[in-house]
């Protein structure tokens, strides 16, 4: 009778063990926690692409903006994604329920969860996330993208943090501005960050530097939208300097705010848009008009990300962790490969500025007998050039 009730005893055990791991073939791709993804599901969520033989999983979050805003969270969400699915790396996105630290933080949170630990974080935004993640998480890689070793103190030892130089792209797209003939020219900026002043800095002291070379005083209207989109109350604004102010060509500079400024410039015959981060022609000529852009400010965000993963993939990221990087001219001779540049195929050269000048230009820059001011704290002392500033429009 014992012997019976031990066999008995031993076979509910053993279906009871069946039972609980039943699931562990299938379900591997956990849905992100929170419902934190606001995107449709197919986009979202991305499946693994599977025959990696690395242990990596690369998660990547946004920042205010989202995946389809043509231009920072984009580019970096679409590095990412290429990536992986060439390396047969899991990946995965992010899209914080809100703006603020706390939502940020949640998200790392859920990727760290669910086994991520390669986070891909752009945007100034992500300074305060990184002091208040980093530590707790030290077997995950952070790469960091526009945030700046004085915004977080020290580098932590698994971070990496990349700034770009983009005075020098907004300088080139200003000199490229004036020489193309456009002298009356706004600055729509996106939120008043650092990568976003610098920007419309250099693109000033560029204005400044064609106009005195060609003897011209331009006028620039200069304003913040205070936000990485545009909207109907940002685009009247445009459509006032365009049609009322009479300004030619905009540099709008602030993720999806371009879509404010190309909205107005479509509305009168001859206006522009320069475009910013990436080259952003066909979104703004597909969506707006042929022939809106005359050129846009860049930086290699792709470069870096697909740079970054390289090393860490190949087990090197601790020459990295704990550093913050400017990135900016690597070549004078090949202006393709800098992480600073305007669009060579795009960009609408012309007789006052041609592909040889543009290449002259980033030469005299990398060899120093250009400089551009990365001074922020007030604006640049211009010698040929009127700024009207107006703040805010939100």
């Amino acid at each position: 009778m014992k012997k019976f009730l031990a066999m008995m005893l031993a076979l509910v055990l053993c279906l009871s063990l069946a039972a609980c791991g039943g699931n562990s073939g299938g379900d591997t791709q956990q849905e992100p926690a929170g419902d934190a993804q606001q995107e449709p599901a197919g986009d979202a969520q991305q499946e693994p692409a599977g025959g990696g033989e690395s242990d990596m999983m690369v998660a990547m979050i946004t920042d205010y903006g989202d995946i389809t805003d043509q231009s920072f969270n984009q580019t970096t969400y679409e590095a990412c994604k290429a990536w992986c699915e060439s390396k047969g790396v899991s990946f995965n996105y992010y899209k914080p329920a809100g703006d603020s630290t706390a939502e940020r933080v949640a998200m790392v949170e859920s990727a760290v969860d669910e086994g991520y630990n390669t986070i891909v974080m752009p945007g100034f935004a992500f300074a305060e996330t990184i002091s208040e993640v980093a530590d707790s998480y030290p077997d995950v890689n952070f790469i960091a993208l526009d945030v700046a070793e004085g915004d977080v103190g020290t580098v932590p030892a698994n971070t990496y943090c990349a700034v770009y130089q983009e005075e020098l792209a907004g300088y080139m797209a200003g000199v490229a501005a004036v020489k193309l003939g456009y002298t009356h020219l706004g600055y729509l900026g996106g939120m008043g960050v650092p990568a976003v002043q610098r920007f419309g800095y250099g693109f000033l002291q560029g204005v400044d530097a064609a106009a005195g070379e060609l003897g011209v005083k331009p006028v620039v209207e200069y304003v913040y939208g205070n936000q990485f989109f545009g909207d109907a109350d940002i685009t009247a604004y445009m459509d006032n300097w365009y049609q009322t102010l009479k300004v030619e060509c905009v540099f709008a500079c602030g993720g999806a705010i371009y879509a404010s400024a190309a909205e107005a410039a479509a509305k009168v015959e001859g206006a522009k848009v320069i475009g910013v981060d990436v080259d952003q022609s066909a979104q703004i000529d597909g969506s707006y008009g042929e022939g809106l852009t005359v050129t846009s400010a860049m930086k290699g965000l792709a470069t870096t990300v697909t740079h970054m993963l390289d090393e860490v993939a190949a087990g090197n990221f601790a020459n990295y962790g704990g550093k913050a990087e400017t990135l900016g001219l690597v070549s004078g001779d090949d202006p393709d490969a800098n992480y600073v540049l305007l669009p060579m195929e795009t960009t609408q050269w012309a007789d006052g500025f041609t592909q040889d000048d543009y290449k002259a230009l980033v030469k005299d820059l990398f060899d120093g007998k250009i400089t551009v001011s990365d001074d922020i704290t007030a604006m640049p002392t211009l010698a040929n050039t009127t700024v009207n500033e107006y703040g805010n429009i939100k």
